[in-house]
């Protein structure tokens, strides 16, 4: 492991508190072998507190962050899970954010450093400036969140679901317009953005009711046509053949040595001087296991030892 930590820029573990340090490789095990490197620890719930010992999981993580709670709707309704990893995906994309800013110092600095983070930490900076207003200002009592209906923003049509989002006055009269609801714009309940929130169930209810009597298809185009802001929701087979997604080749082909013919999501961010690309799909457990060690100096000999004492497992 030292001579490994050695010849990289990054490490990145993620134990739970005071494990790296009971097999000798914790950051400052590894600082005299790597000064340069880049050390990143990435743990459930941090490095202290009662929670310190728990074995973590995502949902674990969204009941504690608030994002199950989130999700149920309002304070006094069930919490719900969201369907998706979201936190061990935010924490993901909150360190590779870390380590490439890390990156970046050294390259200015010369010097490495000791990155940590915690899934708790990352999914409260994600959620404070959408989620937890109601608790940015120290003294003022908190409000319980309101309940607000379960179509939020979703729709149902004569024949699927669309989201509508309507942010602005101007939105709202184009909606008015495309709905055929002139009404709408003298009801006092919908007078500006701030009336239209504190009565978002009934402006829900009066848009659903007419979006109901027509197609995906011709509320789109209506909508669209009026600069109100509108989506079909598709399923996960539909958005692989949507237009949109086809337009931007965001889904590249590709050939699996094992599984054969695949698909996959390309790189979101493209780089103009440095095209990322698939090269190649992601190793078998053990598969660069020997090109790694010959990389770092070792022998035959001394790679069959480590396979034979269990330190290097068999490839596949």
């Amino acid at each position: 492991m030292y001579r490994l930590a050695a010849s990289a820029d990054v490490l990145v573990q993620n134990f739970r508190p005071g494990v790296v340090e009971r097999l000798g490789i914790g950051e400052d095990d590894i600082r005299c072998h790597a000064p340069k490197l880049v050390y990143v620890s990435v743990s459930g719930f941090g490095a202290k507190g009662p929670y310190v010992h728990k074995p973590v999981y995502d949902p674990i993580v969204q009941a504690v962050s608030g994002l199950a709670s989130v999700q149920g709707g309002a304070d006094d309704l069930r919490p719900r899970l969201v369907r998706t990893i979201v936190p061990d995906k935010v924490t993901a994309l909150t360190a590779s954010q870390a380590i490439t800013a890390a990156l970046l110092a050294r390259e200015r600095a010369g010097e490495g450093q000791h990155v940590t983070l915690s899934m708790l930490d990352a999914m409260l900076q994600f959620l404070w400036s959408s989620d937890m207003g109601g608790q940015t200002f120290i003294g003022r009592t908190v409000p319980q969140q309101r309940a607000a209906a379960f179509n939020d923003l979703i729709y149902s049509t004569a024949d699927g679901h669309m989201a509508v989002s309507v942010m602005t006055d101007t939105q709202w009269a184009g909606l008015t317009r495309a709905l055929e609801q002139p009404e709408w714009l003298e009801d006092p309940r919908f007078s500006n953005p701030a009336l239209r929130d504190q009565n978002f169930d009934d402006r829900v209810s009066l848009t659903q009711a007419v979006l109901n009597t027509n197609s995906n298809a011709h509320w789109l185009q209506r909508l669209d046509a009026e600069g109100v802001s509108c989506a079909p929701v598709l399923t996960r087979g539909e958005l692989i053949e949507h237009p949109q997604v086809q337009a931007t080749e965001m889904i590249v082909h590709g050939e699996h040595p094992v599984a054969g013919a695949v698909r996959q999501a390309r790189h979101a961010a493209q780089f103009g001087a440095t095209p990322a690309s698939i090269r190649t799909p992601a190793p078998g457990l053990g598969q660069q296991t020997d090109e790694i060690l010959t990389e770092l100096g070792l022998g035959k000999t001394e790679i069959a030892d480590l396979r034979a004492a269990g330190i290097a497992g068999e490839t596949d």
